[in-house]
Protein backbone atom coordinates (compact mmCIF):
# COMPACT_ATOMS: atom_id res chain seq x y z
CA UNK A 1 0.00 0.00 0.00
CA UNK A 2 1.37 3.44 -0.90
CA UNK A 3 1.76 6.22 1.64
CA UNK A 4 -1.16 8.19 0.15
CA UNK A 5 -3.39 5.11 0.29
CA UNK A 6 -2.40 4.55 3.92
CA UNK A 7 -3.10 8.21 4.72
CA UNK A 8 -6.53 7.95 3.09
CA UNK A 9 -7.33 4.86 5.16
CA UNK A 10 -6.30 6.46 8.47
CA UNK A 11 -7.88 9.85 7.89
CA UNK A 12 -11.43 8.46 7.76
CA UNK A 13 -14.12 8.95 5.17
CA UNK A 14 -14.16 12.13 3.10
CA UNK A 15 -17.94 12.61 3.46
CA UNK A 16 -20.69 11.45 5.81
CA UNK A 17 -21.36 7.72 5.36
CA UNK A 18 -24.94 6.46 5.26
CA UNK A 19 -26.25 3.49 7.23
CA UNK A 20 -26.99 -0.02 6.05
CA UNK A 21 -30.51 0.79 4.90
CA UNK A 22 -29.68 3.86 2.82
CA UNK A 23 -27.90 4.08 -0.49
CA UNK A 24 -25.28 6.65 -1.29
CA UNK A 25 -22.45 7.14 -3.73
CA UNK A 26 -19.87 4.36 -3.79
CA UNK A 27 -17.05 5.61 -1.60
CA UNK A 28 -14.14 4.21 -3.61
CA UNK A 29 -15.49 5.66 -6.88
CA UNK A 30 -15.97 9.12 -5.35
CA UNK A 31 -12.54 9.12 -3.70
CA UNK A 32 -10.85 7.95 -6.92
CA UNK A 33 -12.59 10.59 -9.05
CA UNK A 34 -11.90 13.45 -6.63
CA UNK A 35 -8.28 12.32 -6.29
CA UNK A 36 -7.89 12.37 -10.06
CA UNK A 37 -9.54 15.80 -10.23
CA UNK A 38 -7.27 17.15 -7.49
CA UNK A 39 -4.14 15.91 -9.29
CA UNK A 40 -5.34 17.41 -12.58
CA UNK A 41 -6.08 20.74 -10.92
CA UNK A 42 -2.79 20.92 -9.00
CA UNK A 43 -0.72 19.94 -12.04
CA UNK A 44 -2.80 22.18 -14.31
CA UNK A 45 -3.06 19.17 -16.57
CA UNK A 46 -5.56 18.91 -19.35
CA UNK A 47 -7.76 15.85 -19.17
CA UNK A 48 -10.44 17.05 -16.74
CA UNK A 49 -12.64 20.07 -17.37
CA UNK A 50 -15.50 21.67 -15.47
CA UNK A 51 -17.95 19.83 -17.71
CA UNK A 52 -16.35 16.51 -16.73
CA UNK A 53 -16.91 17.30 -13.06
CA UNK A 54 -20.58 18.10 -13.77
CA UNK A 55 -21.03 14.85 -15.71
CA UNK A 56 -19.48 12.65 -13.00
CA UNK A 57 -21.72 9.87 -11.77
CA UNK A 58 -21.20 7.14 -9.23
CA UNK A 59 -22.84 3.81 -8.43
CA UNK A 60 -25.37 3.82 -5.60
CA UNK A 61 -24.56 1.38 -2.80
CA UNK A 62 -25.49 0.78 0.82
CA UNK A 63 -23.16 2.50 3.26
CA UNK A 64 -22.14 4.95 0.55
CA UNK A 65 -21.34 8.62 0.87
CA UNK A 66 -24.20 11.02 1.49
CA UNK A 67 -25.29 12.21 -1.96
CA UNK A 68 -25.97 15.85 -1.04
CA UNK A 69 -22.55 16.26 0.58
CA UNK A 70 -20.72 14.83 -2.45
CA UNK A 71 -22.82 16.87 -4.88
CA UNK A 72 -22.03 20.08 -2.95
CA UNK A 73 -18.31 19.28 -3.07
CA UNK A 74 -18.50 18.51 -6.79
CA UNK A 75 -20.20 21.88 -7.39
CA UNK A 76 -17.30 23.65 -5.65
CA UNK A 77 -14.73 21.64 -7.63
CA UNK A 78 -16.58 22.39 -10.87
CA UNK A 79 -16.55 26.11 -10.11
CA UNK A 80 -12.81 26.01 -9.37
CA UNK A 81 -12.14 24.28 -12.71
CA UNK A 82 -14.41 26.76 -14.50
CA UNK A 83 -12.58 29.73 -12.98
CA UNK A 84 -9.24 28.26 -14.03
CA UNK A 85 -10.54 27.58 -17.55
CA UNK A 86 -11.83 31.15 -17.77
CA UNK A 87 -8.49 32.57 -16.60
CA UNK A 88 -6.58 30.46 -19.11
CA UNK A 89 -8.89 31.41 -21.98
CA UNK A 90 -8.75 35.11 -21.11
CA UNK A 91 -4.95 34.94 -20.95
CA UNK A 92 -4.76 33.18 -24.31
CA UNK A 93 -7.54 34.95 -26.25
CA UNK A 94 -8.34 38.08 -24.30
CA UNK A 95 -11.38 39.04 -22.25
CA UNK A 96 -13.39 40.24 -25.24
CA UNK A 97 -13.13 36.84 -26.94
CA UNK A 98 -14.25 35.10 -23.74
CA UNK A 99 -17.22 37.43 -23.28
CA UNK A 100 -18.07 37.11 -26.97
CA UNK A 101 -18.17 33.33 -26.72
CA UNK A 102 -20.40 33.50 -23.62
CA UNK A 103 -22.77 35.84 -25.48
CA UNK A 104 -22.86 33.53 -28.49
CA UNK A 105 -23.63 30.55 -26.26
CA UNK A 106 -26.34 32.51 -24.45
CA UNK A 107 -27.91 33.50 -27.78
CA UNK A 108 -28.02 29.87 -28.92
CA UNK A 109 -29.82 28.94 -25.67
CA UNK A 110 -32.28 31.82 -26.08
CA UNK A 111 -33.05 30.84 -29.67
CA UNK A 112 -33.71 27.26 -28.62
CA UNK A 113 -35.98 28.34 -25.77
CA UNK A 114 -37.91 30.77 -27.97
CA UNK A 115 -39.83 27.80 -29.37
CA UNK A 116 -43.47 27.57 -28.24
CA UNK A 117 -44.30 25.98 -24.90
CA UNK A 118 -44.68 22.24 -25.23
CA UNK A 119 -42.46 22.20 -28.31
CA UNK A 120 -39.05 23.25 -26.99
CA UNK A 121 -37.56 19.74 -27.13
CA UNK A 122 -38.25 16.47 -28.90
CA UNK A 123 -40.75 14.19 -27.16
CA UNK A 124 -40.48 10.57 -26.16
CA UNK A 125 -42.85 8.00 -27.65
CA UNK A 126 -46.21 7.15 -26.16
CA UNK A 127 -44.69 4.08 -24.49
CA UNK A 128 -41.67 5.77 -22.90
CA UNK A 129 -41.15 8.37 -20.24
CA UNK A 130 -39.43 11.73 -20.46
CA UNK A 131 -39.23 14.87 -18.37
CA UNK A 132 -42.55 16.54 -17.53
CA UNK A 133 -43.18 19.15 -20.18
CA UNK A 134 -44.76 21.75 -17.88
CA UNK A 135 -41.89 21.55 -15.39
CA UNK A 136 -39.21 21.88 -18.07
CA UNK A 137 -41.06 24.79 -19.66
CA UNK A 138 -41.21 26.50 -16.26
CA UNK A 139 -37.43 26.20 -15.84
CA UNK A 140 -36.97 27.33 -19.44
CA UNK A 141 -38.84 30.55 -18.64
CA UNK A 142 -36.51 31.19 -15.69
CA UNK A 143 -33.47 30.69 -17.93
CA UNK A 144 -34.90 33.06 -20.54
CA UNK A 145 -35.61 35.70 -17.89
CA UNK A 146 -32.01 35.37 -16.69
CA UNK A 147 -30.45 35.60 -20.15
CA UNK A 148 -32.77 38.23 -21.58
CA UNK A 149 -33.75 40.34 -18.57
CA UNK A 150 -30.95 39.75 -16.07
CA UNK A 151 -33.11 38.03 -13.44
CA UNK A 152 -31.14 36.21 -10.74
CA UNK A 153 -30.16 32.60 -11.47
CA UNK A 154 -27.20 30.62 -10.14
CA UNK A 155 -25.38 27.60 -11.47
CA UNK A 156 -26.35 25.78 -8.28
CA UNK A 157 -30.06 26.40 -8.92
CA UNK A 158 -29.73 24.92 -12.40
CA UNK A 159 -27.66 21.99 -11.12
CA UNK A 160 -30.32 21.13 -8.55
CA UNK A 161 -33.14 21.17 -11.07
CA UNK A 162 -35.06 17.91 -11.09
CA UNK A 163 -38.08 16.92 -13.12
CA UNK A 164 -40.75 14.31 -12.64
CA UNK A 165 -41.40 11.91 -15.49
CA UNK A 166 -44.37 11.54 -17.84
CA UNK A 167 -45.25 9.58 -20.95
CA UNK A 168 -44.53 11.61 -24.09
CA UNK A 169 -42.34 13.93 -22.04
CA UNK A 170 -39.35 15.86 -23.28
CA UNK A 171 -36.28 13.81 -24.14
CA UNK A 172 -33.96 13.81 -21.15
CA UNK A 173 -30.71 14.07 -23.10
CA UNK A 174 -31.81 17.22 -24.93
CA UNK A 175 -33.00 18.96 -21.77
CA UNK A 176 -29.86 17.93 -19.89
CA UNK A 177 -27.64 19.26 -22.69
CA UNK A 178 -29.38 22.64 -22.57
CA UNK A 179 -29.08 22.78 -18.78
CA UNK A 180 -25.36 21.98 -19.09
CA UNK A 181 -24.94 24.77 -21.65
CA UNK A 182 -26.75 27.16 -19.30
CA UNK A 183 -24.42 26.21 -16.44
CA UNK A 184 -21.43 26.83 -18.74
CA UNK A 185 -22.74 30.33 -19.48
CA UNK A 186 -23.41 31.00 -15.80
CA UNK A 187 -19.91 29.89 -14.84
CA UNK A 188 -18.42 31.92 -17.68
CA UNK A 189 -19.93 35.18 -16.52
CA UNK A 190 -19.61 34.82 -12.75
Amino acid sequence: MTNSAQEANTSGPSFPVLGRREKGYQRAAVDAFLGRARRAFEDEAEGIAAADIRAASFPLVRRGYQIAAVDAALARVEEAFAQRERAMAVAAQGASAWVGQARTDAQVILEHLSRPQGHRFARTSLLTFGYRVDEVDHVAKRIVRFLRDGDALSAEQVRQTAFRMQRRGYREEQVDALLDATIDVLLAIH
